[in-house]
């Protein structure tokens, strides 16, 4: 993969700090959600953002 710049960078970063917080977000919702279906909609959520967190991860790498 090339180098990549300090503006890529930092969007890298910032886009691993939204991911961070939607998977906090969610993980807190599915645990506070008394509903079986948004609980489980809420976890799927949080393991699409774990995803796409683990994928920028790997562009880093």
């Amino acid at each position: 993969m090339a180098n990549l710049t300090a503006k890529e960078l930092s969007a890298i970063e910032d886009q691993l700090n939204c991911e961070q917080m939607l998977i906090k977000k969610f993980k807190a919702y599915a645990e506070a959600a008394t509903d079986p279906q948004i609980k489980t909609t809420c976890e799927n959520m949080a393991a699409r953002h774990k995803t796409h967190f683990d994928t920028l991860m790997g562009h880093l790498s």
